[in-house]
């Protein structure tokens, strides 16, 4: 039943636990608990392929690589933005 494990993905579900309420953008969100592939916990949280993700730890913004895992727990924040050019 659970949407992960069905995908194919690399994670298989491994690690996901229960649902936890994270922010985005300022917005709560439910997801799961667990570790996600950057890519893959975008789209969890409804924010669009095109679009960086930054979590928030302690007042600064860190970026998320697409194809970097990152562990997501309970009260986690995150903010979406369009990517920066590496042009100066």
């Amino acid at each position: 039943m659970t949407q992960v494990a069905e995908k194919g993905g690399h994670d298989q579900d491994h690690g996901h636990g229960h649902t936890i309420t994270v922010m985005i953008d300022g917005h709560p969100k439910e997801i799961r608990q667990g570790r996600y592939l950057v890519s893959e916990l975008k789209s969890a949280l409804g924010v669009s392929a095109d679009l960086e993700l930054d979590q928030v730890e302690n007042g600064e913004f860190k970026p998320l690589d697409d194809n970097s895992h990152i562990d997501v727990k309970k009260g986690d924040v995150f903010v979406s933005h369009v990517r920066r050019g590496g042009a100066s």
